[in-house]
């Protein structure tokens, strides 16, 4: 007899918040925009598992695309890195700016076939899509955030992946989808809500301009955007795919990057609201994108000594109200930037009301790494919420033509 639908969406959402993950974000290319390989991805994988004072071990990555950097199809070789180093994988199909998804689904069936159970074993996610909503959205256009995705388009992906894996290993994998969260709190994007069993949430406070973003209020601000979206999830997980703070770069309206100011966020959001409670993926281990001004490394040259001490207090300074408070109190403008969406970029990371970029790969297809969502970096007074790590609109073009020239393939 075969299970209903119903049962397979309890099974699915049951999967999807079976286990409350640790990891970093990681895109497919270098600081200098060169391909990441095997070696690059293994380093990476054990310097996270093997982080001083960490309150948990960062056995899990998050990456944009399945397709290796500067290759029409090839699987990424964070895979095999991955199998080596027994990572969990939460895998991501890129979606912004093309019109079909077949060469990712093309990379990530010839790893299936190449590994095995080896690879499956280790997926624990797959998304469809990153801040494509938010690009798309009246603050995305203003940011100039790059070409995105309507939720018709993000669920016609979703329809598709299922149908290429049905059947196979990775059918049972819950399938969920990354955005900002004011992106998901927009009943525009129900349709995509209602197709995913996990939801994916960039969140940014250090981006959150005109709501007092000093790094003392930042615990409270992410409450406020986490509530936000929990008041629209029902009874789906949430997974935090993206957060963090600068310890280096430019001030953003009462945000302050620093090494102390890392520490503290690291504490008040991590620690106190999401390390071994929600499946949480850090912006981030290293920084790849050399558009961002923002550097949100915890570590130097993938050092297993962080940047500042991993070790959790026993005591916060956020009032834990904010852990309760309405959803309604939380209202945003939603600027993606640390990412920033095209297909070249190493390191993602896009915040809901901060700040969002994703990062992934040049690849087959026309966006299918996933880079910088972000392209400009609007003034304080006019960025809204949600901007990120932004990419200058000359960096998005370039990134947007290297997408363009490798879709030809």
């Amino acid at each position: 007899m075969r299970p209903t639908t119903a049962l397979v969406a309890g099974v699915l959402a049951s999967r999807a918040s079976a286990e409350n993950y640790l990891g970093f974000n990681s895109g497919a290319t270098l600081a200098d925009r060169s391909a990441k390989f095997k070696a690059d991805f293994e380093a990476e994988f054990k310097t996270a598992q093997g982080l001083e004072n960490a309150p948990g071990t960062f056995n899990a990555v998050r990456l944009y695309t399945n397709i290796q950097a500067y290759s029409q199809d090839d699987p990424i070789q964070a895979f095999e890195a991955a199998i080596d180093t027994n990572t969990k994988l939460l895998l991501g199909i890129w979606t912004s700016g093309t019109d079909n998804i077949d060469k990712e689904l093309s990379a990530l069936k010839k790893a299936v076939e190449q590994y095995g159970s080896k690879f499956t074993d280790l997926v624990i996610g797959m998304s469809i899509g990153s801040e494509d909503l938010y690009r798309v959205s009246e603050t995305g256009i203003i940011n100039k955030a790059g070409v995105g995705a309507g939720p018709d388009v993000i669920v016609n992906f979703i329809n598709q992946y299922k149908k290429a894996f049905e059947g196979s290993a990775l059918a049972s994998v819950p399938i969920g989808h990354v955005d900002t969260w004011d992106a998901w709190t927009n009943s525009s994007n129900k349709a995509v809500v209602d197709a995913v069993d996990w939801i994916g949430v960039d969140e940014y406070p250090y981006y959150e301009n005109g709501k007092g973003n000093d790094i003392k209020n930042s615990g409270s601000l992410f409450d406020r955007a986490f509530n936000a979206v929990k008041g629209v999830a029902g009874s789906k997980p949430i997974w935090v795919t993206e957060t963090g703070w600068p310890a280096t770069g430019p001030n953003w309206d009462q945000a302050v990057a620093s090494v102390e100011n890392a520490k503290y966020y690291w504490d008040e959001v991590g620690c106190r609201q999401l390390f071994n409670k929600v499946p949480t993926f850090w912006y981030n281990l290293r920084d790849s994108n050399p558009d961002n001004e923002m550097k949100f490394a915890i570590t130097e040259k993938l050092s297993t000594k962080p940047l500042f001490d991993l070790t959790c207090p026993t005591t916060f300074d956020t009032p834990t109200a904010t852990a309760t408070s309405s959803a309604a109190s939380a209202t945003g403008t939603g600027v993606s930037a640390p990412g920033s969406g095209s297909a070249n970029s190493g390191s993602g990371s896009s915040t809901q009301s901060g700040s969002g970029t994703s990062s992934g790969t040049s690849s087959g297809s026309s966006s299918s790494g996933s880079g910088t969502q972000s392209s400009s970096s609007p003034s304080p007074s006019t960025a809204g919420a949600y901007i990120g790590k932004s990419l200058s609109a000359a960096a998005v073009g370039s990134l947007a033509l290297v997408a363009g020239v490798f879709a030809l393939f």
